[in-house]
């Protein structure tokens, strides 16, 4: 024991002379949970529009102005003729053009159907759709006003018949924003990054200094010098979900609904396997720079992808599906979200901590053996 508590001493010292270390462990994940907790946000609420009123009736400012008041349209510009519309659609310079014809209020005063259109730049699959279902919102209320301020005006009175509301309740999101979703996954991703580059350029920089072929030659045994090299990193992770945690709930004001006690202890069980793949990518690298390329390419990227983390995985294609269930931070951003936003404990998270705990024992198990075959 006192030989492995003087490899974790040494790891520590080794942090004490190298700031820069310090500051990508403690100062780094701050920044980019932050700077990433803005950046990722798919919420629409400034649509940028374009109009082209031919008609230029009373009818058509008002039909224009729900648009203005709705908080989710922002007109840009008012344009003259359709090359202006598709100039501004080209650029990026608006989303979409909202045509008026030229007998909006005339048709309007007969009673008649009118048809306006709405042109789209479909690059933004995602943003379009949000935005064309504001817009149906926008006309079919339009609609209904007229429909009732028309029979209103003649005197008709309509038996009201028997109908169906709808009462909407949001659970864990009220305020349907996005970050609340994105930042506890940002957390994960943060925390794989930090755990998994820093074990494997850890191992790799003291190969290239030499000092680990000095190791090896001591009486140091293989397991206290993996469990020397371990235990540091996992006390940094802990303090790494700490200062993550306490920069989500103190600046974002995302809250921790469920149990604190179990989050953490879901973190370690996670740290298990970041820091396998870490140790199982500095027996595969002889420089930095290769172990680098190999976490980024060969680890984090898949992880990125595959994790539900930017995609649902819902939406992948059924054949790469099965492969996401070999993927730990899928169970890990899970169980995130489900303690943060749902306050979820053990009981309901059972399966996806019993899997990540399996998975963190497979891969360091796996990646102990081929660094103690390394050293051997």
């Amino acid at each position: 024991m006192k030989i492995i508590l003087n490899i974790i001493i040494k790891e520590f010292l080794q942090l004490k002379r190298d700031p820069k270390l310090f500051g990508i462990i403690f100062i780094a994940p701050v920044m980019q949970l932050i700077l990433l907790g803005y950046a990722a946000n798919l919420d629409v609420n400034n649509i940028r529009t374009a109009v082209y009123d031919q008609d230029r009736s009373v009818s058509s400012r008002s039909f224009i102005e729900k648009f203005k008041s709705s908080g989710y349209f922002s007109i840009e510009s008012y344009v003259q003729d359709y090359k202006s519309a598709a100039d501004l659609i080209n650029k990026g310079d608006v989303l979409w053009v909202l045509v008026i014809p030229r007998d909006f209020e005339k048709k309007l005063e007969r009673k008649q159907t009118v048809k306006v259109q709405a042109i789209f730049d479909g690059s933004d699959g995602n943003k379009t759709s949000i935005a064309f279902g504001y817009l149906n919102g926008i006309v079919s209320g339009y609609s209904q006003n007229i429909l009732i301020e028309g029979m209103n005006k003649a005197g008709v009175q309509i038996p009201q018949p028997g109908s169906v509301s709808s009462e909407l309740r949001v659970w864990y999101n009220p305020e349907l924003k996005t970050r609340n979703f994105m930042v506890p996954g940002i957390a994960g991703l943060l925390l794989t990054v930090i755990t998994t580059v820093l074990m494997a350029m850890g191992i790799v920089k003291e190969r290239e200094a030499g000092t680990l072929e000095q190791l090896i030659v001591t009486p140091i045994k293989p397991f206290q010098l993996i469990l020397g090299k371990i235990i540091p990193f996992v006390i940094l992770g802990f303090a790494d979900v700490l200062i993550v945690m306490g920069v989500m709930v103190f600046w974002f004001g995302i809250g921790i609904r469920g149990s604190f006690v179990f989050l953490i202890f879901a973190s370690f069980i996670y740290v298990l396997s970041s820091l396998g793949l870490g140790l199982f990518i500095s027996t595969v690298s002889k420089t930095q720079q290769q172990a680098m390329m190999v976490a980024m390419f060969g680890i984090l990227m898949p992880m990125n992808f595959l994790s539900g983390f930017t995609f649902p995985i819902e939406n992948m294609p059924q054949w790469i599906q099965p492969v996401t269930y070999l993927i730990p931070l899928r169970y890990y951003i899970t169980i995130l979200r489900g303690v943060i936003l749902k306050g979820d404990g053990l009981l309901q998270l059972l399966p996806e901590t019993l899997t990540l705990l399996a998975i963190g024992v497979v891969i360091l198990t796996a990646s102990s053996l081929r660094f103690r075959q390394r050293l051997e």
